[in-house]
């Protein structure tokens, strides 16, 4: 058999119940949905970290964070092999395109053969030099403001057709039109959206309205399911003062539109294989993690609550893989490795044993075991177990355990962890995490067969300002100073404001 085309799709910040075939009534994903009926859909899928470098890093590399040493946005050690550099070696052409979260080194090509660079913060890409060419390189903030309009829904700068997201899928309809087609291709399409700010181009923003969206999921005693990170996402997010239910409604309508404009570029990239083609290529759609939309009354990523680290999980392979199945066996990000390196044919295609190949996860013929996810480490570490069923995660920051029963509670509104008939269970699932850590010798998170201990934190009283951050573009400054001597200022960041709260919280 010859080795399978591989296009991978990506997306940033996706929940797992944004497409149309899996339940959501509202959203618009023709696209998707044609890969839920013509492939699996892996419907218990979770993300090994909440939090984007950390998530990618174990992905493209099949470890998980505590063995890479990635645990939130920091940098990529060095030394770390991707499956991007097997799948090269493998005779693959291999391209990215978007976002790839490579930092520091965010234009390394980790493997690659070739790469389109769109990235977060960095003015230097190759998508800021296509803006220059189409008269827009005045705009310093193409992906939308940042700071406090972070979370704020807003119009887009761009015009429809110079947005990233289109950017994203020109870009990989060029490189399968200039491919090398005596050589099998694997072509990552990555975009930035739908994570923050939630803007859109026209007529994209005006897709859904406020009107059509439901409300946040506040169920009774919700504030009891929330560990310190929640508080401290809700504060540098600008949202802890205050639910204004119909701007959180129409943040959900601007974060349903990213994802259809997304939907909308992968069809188009579809369409550049022919039927032929499309018989030997494994087709992966998937997100780094998801996004609370105010759910629980929180925003952002940063938990174990199925809104933040459940993510969606879509395969197909013609031949291989039965059309419209959906798989509840418990996936992981950290399946996408064996996933590829099985499909391309290597020998040593299982770098972890928590990765699975996908193909024989749906087929049945793998054993998966149970399931984890981390975020952060130390005094600020958050670290979950699942096996389908039952959720266990404990924070160190709050040195505090939750247990929840995903059967009887699916949508997670009970914490059971201090219910004494559900002790075993809490016991059993709490060993087996700390086992992982100490087979690993992983001591920032237990000690002598408990987890490791460092004080509670949290934010301090009386300062609704501290924590607050601040994420405006280098240029921005410049700008503010070309305005005149009697406007140009700097911005002080005291103590009690921006970027402060990291450091209080993780210091020794």
């Amino acid at each position: 058999m010859p080795q399978p085309n591989i296009l991978f799709f990506f997306t940033d910040q996706q929940r797992f119940d944004t497409i149309a075939a899996l339940g959501n009534s509202i959203i618009r994903t023709p696209s998707l949905d044609q890969f839920v009926r013509n492939g699996v859909a892996f419907t218990n899928a979770f993300t090994p970290n909440p939090v984007c470098m950390a998530a990618r890093c174990s992905m493209v590399t099949g470890l998980p964070c505590h063995l890479t040493g990635v645990t939130d946005n920091t940098a990529i050690p060095t030394g770390l092999t991707s499956f991007m550099q097997e799948l090269t070696a493998l005779g693959y052409q291999t391209h990215g395109v978007g976002k790839m979260h490579f930092d520091p080194e965010y234009k390394q090509l980790w493997g690659f053969e070739s790469r389109d660079i769109s990235e977060e913060g960095p003015t230097d890409t190759d998508f800021h030099d296509f803006l220059k060419k189409n008269g827009h390189g005045h705009i310093s903030e193409v992906h939308g403001l940042r700071g406090e309009y972070y979370y704020l829904p807003q119009p887009s700068q761009l015009p429809a057709h110079l947005h990233e997201t289109r950017w994203v899928g020109d870009r990989s309809i060029d490189f399968l039109r200039r491919r090398d087609r005596k050589r099998p291709f694997f072509l990552w399409s990555s975009f930035i959206k739908p994570h923050p700010p939630f803007e859109n181009p026209h007529p994209w923003s005006r897709l859904y309205r406020t009107m059509e969206m439901p409300a946040p999921f506040l169920p009774d005693g919700h504030e009891d399911l929330r560990c310190l990170w929640n508080r401290v996402q809700n504060r540098y997010k600008y949202r802890d003062a205050g639910t204004d239910l119909l701007l959180v409604r129409t943040i959900r309508a601007a974060y349903y539109s990213s994802i259809s404009f997304i939907d909308q570029q992968i069809g188009s990239i579809l369409s550049q294989l022919s039927d032929e083609e499309r018989q030997n290529t494994l087709i992966v759609f998937s997100s780094d993690h998801g996004e609370l939309l105010g759910d629980y009354g929180s925003f952002g990523k940063r938990c174990m609550l199925d809104a933040a680290c459940r993510i969606p999980l879509l395969v197909v392979w013609p031949g291989k893989l039965k059309p419209d199945t959906q798989c509840q066996t418990p996936a992981t990000l950290l399946d996408l490795y064996p996933t590829f390196l099985r499909a391309a044919g290597a020998d040593n295609w299982q770098v972890s044993p928590e990765g699975t190949d996908l193909v024989a996860l749906a087929q049945a013929k793998a054993d998966r075991r149970k399931i984890f996810s981390q975020f952060s480490e130390k005094q600020t570490g958050l670290y979950m177990i699942m096996d389908g069923r039952w959720k266990y995660f404990y924070s160190a920051a709050d040195e505090r355990e939750w247990l929840l029963d995903r059967l009887s509670d699916p949508k997670e509104t009970r914490n059971l962890a201090a219910d004494v008939q559900y002790r075993d269970i809490l016991n059993e699932l709490r060993l087996e995490c700390i086992q992982r850590f100490e087979k690993a010798a992983y001591n920032s998170a237990v000690q002598d067969g408990k987890w490791r201990r460092y004080g509670l934190r949290d934010l301090p009283e009386g300062n609704p300002d501290y924590g607050l951050l601040l994420q405006d573009q280098p240029e921005l400054q410049a700008q503010i100073n070309d305005l005149g001597p009697d406007y140009a200022r700097t911005v002080t960041v005291t103590d009690d404001v921006a970027y402060r709260i990291l450091f209080d919280l993780r210091r020794d």
